[in-house]
C-alpha cells in the first residue's frame, strides 16, 4: 500500500530518511537549511513505512516551483518511489496553476529525471563536492 503526505513543515520521517540517504550514506554536510521551513514536504509511506520523500518551494520570482531532497532509502530503490514522489510534487503545482518545475540534479541521476521529461540547462557544477545540473520541466495542464 503506497500513501502520500505533504505537510508545510519537515517532518521526522523526512528527516530521517534525508540524514540517512544525504549526510550518512552520500557524505553531505549541509543538508538541512531555512528553505525546510517554507517548503511543501512530501514522504511516501509504503506499507506504512517511510520510504522516500522530496521538499517543493517556489522559485525566487514565484514563476515556477523548485523541487529538490528528493531522497529514497536504500531498501525501497528500484520501486518506482522517486516517480511517484515527482509526480505528487507535479500534480500539486497543476493545481496551483504552476506550469514550470526545475530542479538540481545529481548528474549521476540526470537519465532518471530525464526519462521523466526534465530537460537539463546550463553547465554542470559542484554542490559541496557532488557535480549537479539544473534542470527543468513544462507542465502542462489537462484539457477540461
Amino acid at each position: 500500500m503506497i500513501k502520500i503526505t505533504i505537510t508545510p513543515k519537515l517532518t521526522e520521517d523526512a528527516m530521517n530518511i534525508r540524514r540517512e540517504v544525504f549526510v550518512i550514506e552520500q557524505g553531505f554536510t549541509h543538508e538541512f537549511d531555512d528553505i525546510d521551513q517554507h517548503a511543501l514536504h512530501f514522504v511516501l509511506y509504503k506499507n506504512n513505512e517511510a520510504a522516500g520523500c522530496c521538499r517543493l518551494f517556489p522559485s525566487k520570482n514565484h514563476s515556477s516551483y523548485i523541487v529538490g531532497r528528493l531522497a529514497v532509502r536504500k531498501q525501497f530503490r528500484g520501486h518506482q518511489i522517486g516517480r511517484l514522489l515527482l509526480f505528487e510534487a507535479e500534480k500539486e503545482l497543476l493545481k496551483r496553476k504552476i506550469d514550470k518545475i526545475e530542479l538540481s540534479a545529481q548528474v549521476r541521476v540526470r537519465s532518471f529525471y530525464e526519462q521523466l521529461g526534465y530537460v537539463a540547462t546550463g553547465d554542470e557544477y559542484f554542490d559541496e563536492f557532488c557535480p549537479h545540473i539544473h534542470m527543468e520541466k513544462k507542465l502542462t495542464f489537462p484539457i477540461s
